[in-house]
């Protein structure tokens, strides 16, 4: 009988058809790499819609498309665990060999992904409304904002649906064509926000509708494929689909990610609150410098998944070793690469920074809190592993209450370091929040080994 506590304990009888296998640095490596490549066309989307919108040369349309960026961001990281979730479940499928079960944890996924999509196509003028309200900008930036983002929310259905397809993919270790499906997705976003944006004359309109045209074509190449391969394979019925014991520990598992997706929103949204209050030029060195932290997580990210798929597997699989093996090897180039971008922000920060802003008053406050941003990535690369590891192993319980452990830490840090020590604190405390995550979730791993193999 499964563990209501921890969902990916399997019974004996399911793990005896579970297939070993060795992780190896290549292994981890055919996964990181190319997922790594992927996160980082995500990027250049946002580059050149701030390119096209910029070449008409009014600082409202800009305005006006930050805005809606953030208020689409913010609705859709809210459905994230759509891919995570299902790349977890997927691979512990994988892993014991069960591709039946594989088809069903993504049809499951597809189906709610579309719901989802639909019911936020639905809510769009009260999502518009409310991030108007959020963000408060003038009446011209408010109405671009509304422009973009009653637009771009009618891509809900299929966007949401290509996470479901990317989970399915990178579920099965498929790194290459997960890679291929994004150059698919954010290559056609690119070109037809260009085309349309700046060829067609279009404006912010034509960048919100070659965003919706690049979710869609990504949305019929993924489904096309997936569909081409389950043609081949023995389907799964409607009652295993419906099976109420997977609905449950689907939901179970994609409810605690979208919690401690929300804690992980507000932590960032209050580091954010807090440089605010310290003065308008240390709160524009602050936005300047977490970009240091987040082009460094979409390296992290890459060897994340591939924790994510291995370990998913191994715990399908019931082997331990490889459970061992790709939690060490993962963290191992993790550790690597969080060293190298610490060593590029310590060396190139200040002239990285200077490409970012042509303001002599925030360059000098950046180079203050250099080494704060600049360290991030070594602080926190534990906790991506440790995610990458819990979301596979669907130990999403045990994350959710690490993430608000770190939390309650954070806010205690928050509160008591920037009165002493202002902007230094306040990076303080952010550093707390990530070490905390990682070797919270760290210290708790040999237990759960021990609960899920024996």
């Amino acid at each position: 009988m499964q563990n209501d506590n921890n969902p990916s304990v399997l019974e004996p009888a399911v793990a005896a058809n579970g297939r070993t296998f060795t992780v190896t640095h290549k292994l981890v490596l055919s996964i990181a790499v190319p997922m790594t490549l992927a996160y980082l066309t995500t990027p250049l989307l946002g580059l050149t819609d701030t390119a096209v919108v910029g070449q008409f040369g009014d600082p409202v349309l800009l305005g006006g498309l930050a805005a809606g960026a953030i208020v689409f961001d913010l609705v859709f990281t809210t459905f994230n665990f759509l891919r995570s979730g299902t790349t977890g479940l997927v691979a512990q499928a994988y892993g014991r060999g069960d591709a039946r079960a594989e088809q069903a944890w993504f049809w499951r996924a597809y189906a709610v992904s579309i719901l989802i999509g639909l019911a936020t196509i639905a809510a769009a003028p009260l999502i518009a409304w409310v991030g108007a309200w959020f963000i408060g900008g003038g009446e011209g930036v408010t109405s671009a904002m509304r422009t973009y983002v009653l637009i771009r929310l009618l891509s809900a259905p299929v966007a949401l649906a290509n996470y479901a397809i990317l989970g399915y993919v990178l579920g099965r270790g498929e790194a290459l064509l997960g890679l291929f499906l994004q150059i698919v997705l954010n290559g056609c976003n690119i070109a037809l926000s260009i085309w349309l944006g700046l060829g067609l004359g279009w404006g912010l309109e034509g960048v919100a509708w070659g965003t919706v045209g690049g979710e869609t074509i990504a949305f019929v190449v993924g489904t096309l494929i997936v569909l081409r391969r389950f043609s081949r394979l023995p389907n799964p019925r409607r009652a295993e689909l419906l099976d109420p014991a997977a609905l449950r520990q689907m939901v179970a598992v994609n409810r605690d990610i979208m919690i401690r997706s929300f804690v992980l929103l507000g932590a960032f949204a209050l580091f954010t609150r807090q440089g605010a209050q310290l003065g308008t030029l240390t709160l524009a060195a602050n936005a300047v410098l977490m970009n240091f932290f987040l082009v460094a997580g979409y390296f992290l990210d890459g060897f994340a998944t591939a924790a994510e798929q291995l370990a998913g597997r191994a715990v399908g699989a019931r082997h331990k070793p490889a459970f061992g093996d790709a939690v060490r090897l993962s963290s191992i180039w993790g550790f690597a690469m969080a060293g190298i971008a610490t060593v590029i922000g310590l060396t190139f920060g200040n002239d990285l920074v200077a490409i970012v802003t042509t303001s002599e008053d925030v360059r000098a406050v950046a180079a203050l809190y250099l080494p704060w941003a600049a360290f991030t990535a070594v602080s926190g690369v534990l906790a991506f592993q440790m995610d990458g590891v819990y979301i596979g192993a669907t130990w999403s319980r045990d994350m959710r209450n690490m993430m608000l452990l770190s939390f309650a830490l954070f806010l205690a840090a928050l509160y008591a370091l920037p009165a002493f020590f202002g902007n230094h604190g306040l990076w303080a405390a952010l550093h707390v929040f990530l070490v905390v995550r990682g070797f919270s979730l760290g210290a708790i791993l040999p237990a759960r080994m021990r609960a899920t193999f024996g």
